[in-house]
């Protein structure tokens, strides 16, 4: 770089990537290593997910990649080329959404949006696998995403009024 433009011929470190996001087709340019997170709230404008540690041991920032859910502040949209992510502002989880306000899941609100993808994800397998849903199975489906407000009993009865509701 030369005074503040590049060099003739160099190559940009910013790449175009495509994927589905919340059912609609998406191009974003941005590094290859841009974490999710980032490309989703700072590009996009979809600041429903949220950041807590930064690390991915926290769940805060979950959302769907392919049907699973991922930490997003550990994925590099590089990743993503040409998958499907949904966001806590897509559509398909509006029950598991009342269902955290009707139990009082939701305190504080930043691991709520993690809570709820981390939610639909585990309904969305159990009913693909005809699994049953109790409340070892909902502990186990949330371990990685942690709540300092709640004692997790609310957020387990939410998500077993949402699977009552979600099916």
């Amino acid at each position: 770089m030369v005074g503040g433009t590049p060099k003739r011929g160099a190559v940009s470190d910013n790449a175009e990537f495509r994927f589905t996001l919340n059912g609609r087709e998406c191009t974003v340019t941005a590094s290859p290593l841009a974490r999710l997170l980032d490309v989703l709230r700072d590009q996009l404008g979809l600041t429903g997910t949220k950041e807590g540690c930064g690390e991915g041991e926290c769940g805060a920032c979950t959302v769907l990649v392919d049907g699973e859910a991922v930490n997003s502040c550990i994925v590099p949209v590089c990743q993503i080329q040409g998958g499907d992510v949904v966001a806590i502002e897509g559509a398909g989880h509006e029950a598991i959404q009342r269902a955290f306000l009707e139990e009082g899941g939701a305190q504080c609100g930043i691991c709520t949006p993690g809570m709820i993808m981390a939610t639909r994800a585990y309904l969305d397998g159990a009913h693909r696998a005809g699994a049953e849903v109790d409340a070892t199975a909902i502990r186990t489906a949330l371990a990685g995403n942690l709540c300092r407000c709640t004692g997790y009993q609310k957020i387990v009865a939410a998500v077993a009024s949402a699977a009552g509701i979600a099916r």
